[in-house]
This record gives C-alpha cells, structure tokens and sequence, in this order.
C-alpha cells in the first residue's frame, strides 16, 4: 500500500473522533498527537489508537465533550482536570501552564487528573525545549507491571520523557517506557499474528510467554528488574498521589471496549536555565557531553533517529495498514 499523506490522514482521524462524540477541539489536539508519533516511526502510540479512543468514546469510557482547566494552583505548581476526557487537551492546558508560570517562578510542577492515555510522552515535552526550557513528562496507565515478587498488575508501564535544548541544534529527546517494551508493542504484534520475545511479558499465570495476546492477558516485565519496578513506583506516585487521579490497578485496561473511566494522571516538569547557572552555561555544558558522547564510534544521540524518520514523513508520508485505513474510512464516514 502507498505511503499516506499526513494531512489526509489528519482529516479522516478527525472526522473518525468527531463522529465518535469528541468535541473539535479534543480531535484536533489528539490527531496532532496520534500523527506526531505514526511521522516518527512509533505506530504503537499513533493512528492504531484511534479505533481505541472512538470506541471508549463511544462506550462512554471517554468524555467527548470534556473541557480542561486548573483546579488548583500556587506559584510553582497547579493542577489540571481532564475532565475524563481523552488526554491530549488536558496534556497541552498544563505544558502551558508549566512554561508559562517556569518562565516566573524558574521552575513548575504540574499534575494532570482524570485523565486518559496520552499518547507518546516526548510529544508534550518538545515544545517545551522549543521554549529554551528542560522538560519531564510521567504517565501512569492501567495496571500492567507487578510489583517486584508478585504476579499481579499493579503499576502501568509508566513512560517517562525528557527535553533539553541546544542552542543550535535539534533538542536532545529521551522517551522511555519502563516495561521492557511498552504494551502497544504486543497490541501490534497481536493484530499482525507476530510473536514477541521472551522477556517482554508474563501470562497469567506469571508464565513467561511468546505469544502477545497472553502477554496483554497477563504482565509486562519491568526494564531492568526490580529498578523498572521501583521506578514506575515513583511514576505512580507523582501522577496519581499528588493529582487524586487513579492508580493502574484502579483503572480498567485501555486495550479493552468496556470498562471503567481510567482517570489516571499525568506530571510535567519544566526548568528555566536561567533560574540555575544561566542558558550560556547550560547550553556549553550539554555541549561538552555531546561532544564527549559523538567522540565514539556508534554512538547516536537520542531523539535523532526519530527526528530523521520525521523529516522523510514529512515529505513522503507514512505506513498505514491497509486494515487501519479502512478502520478509518468507516469511523469517518460515521458508520
């Protein structure tokens, strides 16, 4: 199948959300989002989502017509209801937020509640980078992970991102998800007839397993053992208790039609440079370890491959599954 233009997809995902029950606003700040990723070479946390969204729209586990705001702030910190609606507007409502009141305080928390899945995590941070700040993204997600020595689903896979500027090039782009692989890997894998590796996830009998709709039945195993473990402990921990939002145990699966709200959480962090020992320093000093990284053969800074694949994207258009495209062409069409 040809490669897809972004903007024709960007319009039939539109319509696909629009006439699932989210409001123009909701579809427009989720295509951006979906669309981010598929130009990236992350099709997991790209337009795959949108039969996802549509459905939980549909079976009310989303709120279409949710509207985003502050509910409580200080200075250097707020908090941003999602309203229980898809995630993306509530996401942009606090980056904003964040840059806005760094740009004062020299640095912001914020939290996201009542929130959905949001997609790629390094997609909210790189307008912050944009900005000339550091950026820290969290999310937490329904339960996926025991905690270390169980057997049953406590944590989500809990990505993490982070931003740095440079003064002169691309900014320095770190997303991971602290499974070992993040769950829409089996969610791909599972609608291909693919395998996945050993070591990706646990039936549900704490079996290690190759097959991905086990896997997606069962657990993810954590990236490196018990410190993935304690790691998405603290993700949880600033998205959910410092929000009110709900742990990963608490929220029904997302790769399921009916189930509860999920309501979980989201944290950004952003930093002003200018706040610490200033942008001159702090662009010379990211410098200096680029510089010491790139010395070695082999090494590749993060985000680069990413940025690369975005620029071809951009040009040539994506990879869609044929099945993919016709899920959309109906959603749009509104059948």
């Amino acid at each position: 199948m040809p490669k897809q233009n972004l903007e024709q997809l960007a319009g039939l995902a539109t319509r696909a959300l629009t006439q699932s029950g989210a409001s123009p606003a909701m579809a427009d700040a989720t295509v951006r989002a979906l669309l981010y990723a598929d130009a990236r070479g992350l099709p997991s946390h790209g337009l795959s989502r949108v039969l996802q969204y549509t459905t939980h729209l549909r079976n009310g586990r989303a709120n279409g017509a949710a509207i985003a705001k502050v509910i409580n702030a200080k200075a250097a910190a707020c908090l941003v209801d999602a309203d229980e609606g898809l995630a993306f507007p509530a996401c942009e409502l606090a980056i904003a937020e964040a840059i806005a009141r760094a740009k004062v305080a020299g640095a912001c928390f914020v939290g996201v509640t009542n929130s959905h899945h949001f997609g790629a995590a390094a997609y909210h941070v790189e307008s912050v980078a944009a900005a000339g700040m550091v950026g820290l993204a969290f999310g937490n997600s329904p339960s996926a992970m025991p905690a270390w020595g169980g057997k049953r689903g406590i944590f989500g896979t809990n990505p993490i991102a982070a931003a740095f500027p440079r003064q002169h090039d691309a900014p320095l782009l770190i997303d991971l998800s602290l499974s070992e692989v993040a769950r829409g890997k089996l969610m791909i894998a599972a609608k291909k007839g693919e395998s996945i590796p050993l070591g990706w996830a646990l039936d549900r009998d704490g079996k290690p397993t190759t097959d991905p709709k086990a896997g997606m039945e069962g657990t993810m195993m954590p990236a490196g053992g018990v410190k993935g473990a304690m790691l998405a402990m603290i993700v949880e921990l600033l998205c959910c208790a410092l929000t009110g939002a709900a742990f990963g145990f608490e929220a029904d699966s997302f790769f399921v039609d009916e189930g509860n709200r999920p309501r979980i959480g989201q944290a950004f962090l952003v930093i002003d440079p200018d706040a610490l020992a200033g942008r001159e320093v702090f662009f010379a000093r990211i410098e200096t370890l680029v510089a010491a990284m790139l010395a070695e053969e082999g090494v590749r800074l993060p985000g680069a491959r990413r940025a690369a694949i975005a620029d071809v994207s951009a040009h040539e258009g994506v990879d869609i599954p044929a099945a993919l495209m016709a899920d959309l062409e109906r959603l749009a069409g509104g059948s």
